[in-house]
């Protein structure tokens, strides 16, 4: 066996670290990992491209799939009734049983943006979801607390978010070079737990995120097929959902779903990571593509818009179940009254998803799954979704997808102050372990830091005015107001183990925003600062 895991001191393995498991991590690596690599580098290349003026469209190479009459095969029972999905990440154990006596439908279990992958929280997120699957998950805190699943509930549906093809896992080398993250996160879950859910009457069902292109879902079905033919399970046991979180991917959600074909359930508007895409995609093009504050972008946006509607429409057409996105909002019980007008603002987003007419959504925090819940039953009632609701008065075209320039909204100093404290705020907590962080009132993670700190790239490159204070942004001013946000954060009595990283993110993010070359991913530097 060529594979060994290094630096792992401290971390319980032996139960997830098996031969079987690890030598079926090893073969996707073999058989799997060149591949990834191409496709990385033609991510790289495309991207160049663009920035010279390719423009971006839908693909004249693959018109007879969009045009063709196809379906994909209808969802097994587990995944037909989504309306209502929690996500988080699978470690810690509590977070895990919380989100399965949520009253959810579906657990999202994240071990991507949710998720700081230390190695601990790796290994732990494999065995929290195979002690799921048993249906023996417990956790008792240190004061004793006990954490259990409910026996009173129907248990969400666990479909597992691996990472995305981007990320590495350091601890895992094969012929002495660092493993895929998504193959290794894949590889573990599905050794430990494939038989137990199908066993359980469902199935090894996955998210697939930050995917680019038709050509990267055909490497995860290559994946799925060589697994279920290695473990004897029959094809097509495997179901997955792609988020459509990146600007390419949203000229190829058609023949995203016909690559997967027999694996496809549904499609899923990544909002946030959608964002972070545009404004990394198109970061150095015209002002007409610089993104107002965060918070000024609603999902009524033209240009959002047009991607929702373009994906409910494709799912549907195609059989699939159309996802909404997150709500982040996390319920402050010492602001009632904040916490009624935010429970407003989640409802009237969910009513509008209903509307247009996906078939479920997300919601970041347990209390929220009611008020979720009782919207899309409302439109739903005892259907288990609405992929019967075509949408064919719905076109969009290119321009739509790109109209960015509609948004309204301004580049503020408000909006700078944020971006500049929750990336720090957000990367000391993930290099403290933690990758899903409530920072004011909302439910932060990797996409959401990712928008805040390419943001502030692009607005320096742009040389861009603040509507708010009419102050030009400059490297001396991002490094005036990161000093007096990371004084306030100190302030401000955090946590102890995230206090603890806030020099290391600050410079971290310092970097990032003031450097003239742009990383593609905060978390790749980022997890080379993470113990």
């Amino acid at each position: 066996m060529t594979i060994e895991i290094v630096h792992a001191d401290g971390v319980a393995g032996d139960d997830i670290l098996t031969e079987d498991a690890l030598a079926f991590v090893e073969d996707l690596h073999h058989r799997f990992d060149a591949r990834r690599r191409e496709l990385l580098a033609a991510r790289r290349d495309r991207r160049e491209r663009i920035a010279h003026g390719e423009p971006l469209d839908f693909l004249a190479e693959t018109r007879e799939v969009r045009e063709g009459d196809w379906r994909v095969p209808p969802p097994p029972d587990g995944l037909a009734d989504r309306r209502v999905e929690i996500t988080g990440p699978a470690s810690p154990a509590k977070m895990a049983i919380n989100a399965l006596n949520s009253g959810a439908r579906v657990w999202l279990a994240d071990l991507e943006d949710a998720s700081s992958p230390t190695w601990e929280n790796v290994v732990g997120s494999v065995r929290n979801l195979r002690d799921a699957a048993r249906g023996t998950l417990a956790w008792t805190s240190p004061e004793g607390k006990a954490y259990a699943l409910r026996d009173d509930l129907r248990r969400p549906t666990v479909v597992t978010r691996p990472r995305g093809w981007h990320l590495p896992e350091k601890h895992v080398l094969v012929d002495g070079e660092r493993a895929s993250g998504s193959l290794v996160d894949f590889g573990l879950h599905f050794a430990h737990t494939a038989r137990l859910l199908i066993e359980g009457g469902a199935g090894p069902y996955y998210y697939l995120p930050k995917l680019e292109g038709h050509l990267e879902a055909r490497l995860w079905n290559d994946v799925f097929v060589f697994a279920q033919e290695r473990f004897g399970i029959p094809r097509g046991t495997i179901r997955a959902t792609v988020l459509i979180e990146t600007i390419p991917a949203a000229f190829e959600m058609d023949e995203i779903l016909f690559e997967l074909r027999e694996h496809a359930s549904g499609l899923n508007a990544g909002r946030w990571d959608y964002l972070f895409s545009i404004i990394k995609v198109f970061r150095d093009a015209g002002p007409e593509f610089i993104v107002p504050d965060r918070a000024a972008v609603a999902m009524t946006a033209p240009f959002m818009r047009a991607y929702t509607e373009l994906l409910v429409k494709t799912c549907h057409r195609r059989g699939a179940v159309a996802m909404g996105g997150m709500a982040a909002f996390v319920p402050n019980r010492a602001d009632p009254e904040a916490t009624a007008v935010a429970f407003e603002k989640v409802r009237a987003d969910k009513t509008r998803e209903a509307g247009d007419g996906f078939d479920g959504s997300w919601v970041a925090h347990p209390d929220l799954v009611p008020v979720c819940r009782e919207v899309f039953d409302g439109v739903l009632g005892d259907r288990p979704n609405q992929v019967d609701r075509q949408r064919p008065e719905v076109e969009v075209t290119a321009a739509d997808l790109l109209d960015v320039a509609s948004t309204g909204g301004a580049v503020t100093e408000a909006g700078l102050r944020t971006n500049l404290s929750v990336g720090v705020a957000y990367t000391a907590a993930w290099l403290a372990g933690s990758g899903a962080v409530a920072l004011h009132s909302l439910m932060e993670d990797a996409a959401t830091a990712e928008i805040s700190r390419s943001q502030v790239w692009q607005q320096l490159q742009h040389d861009v005015v603040l509507a708010d204070t009419g102050r030009p942004m400059t490297r001396e001013l991002v490094r005036e107001v990161l000093d007096e946000e990371v004084a306030a954060l100190r302030a401000a009595t955090p946590p102890a183990p995230y206090a603890a990283h806030y020099e290391p993110a600050a410079r971290l993010v310092a970097d990032l925003v003031l450097d003239d070359r742009y990383v593609d991913f905060l978390t790749l530097p980022a997890y080379e600062l993470l113990a």
